[in-house]
């Protein structure tokens, strides 16, 4: 389960961990659906540090471009 302390790296590998059990078909019903639920969790968590990531270099990108414009 994706935690705060958890880093996105740390997530995806997790989630590649769960896409080989399933593509290996070693997972029994009942784990294929804890698996799952657990990478829905993984997902959501990794695409929130994107959106942020995204969002935070777009801030800086502006800034720099505003900084740019008042040297001139």
């Amino acid at each position: 389960m994706a935690t705060k302390k958890e880093t996105y790296t740390e997530a995806m590998k997790r989630l590649e961990a769960i896409v080989a059990q399933i593509e290996s078909n070693e997972l029994d019903i009942d784990e294929l659906a804890d698996r799952l639920k657990e990478a829905q969790r993984l997902i959501k968590y990794c695409r929130e540090k994107l959106y942020k990531a995204d969002a935070e270099i777009k801030k800086m990108l502006e800034e720099g471009t505003d900084d740019e414009k008042s040297t001139d």
